[in-house]
């Protein structure tokens, strides 16, 4: 595999990172901590690549804060 693909792949990993976080921060404190404070949430990422024939399914738990 090249070095440019590495980067590429490389930087669309971080910012799918960092976006996904802040996404799940922010849906977690507009539900507010009566909603969300101890429960467990389940959560499905799906990655898909145009002209591929790719899926992938992540799924996992993240639990409210206390």
């Amino acid at each position: 595999m090249s070095e440019d693909f590495n980067m590429t792949m490389r930087k669309f990993l971080k910012q799918v990172g960092v976006t996904s976080q802040q996404a799940i921060e922010d849906a977690m404190r507009t539900a507010g901590s009566d909603t969300t404070a101890g429960k467990e949430f389940s959560a499905k990422m799906v990655l898909t690549i145009d002209g591929l024939d790719m899926e992938h399914v992540v799924t996992g738990q993240i639990k409210g804060r206390d």
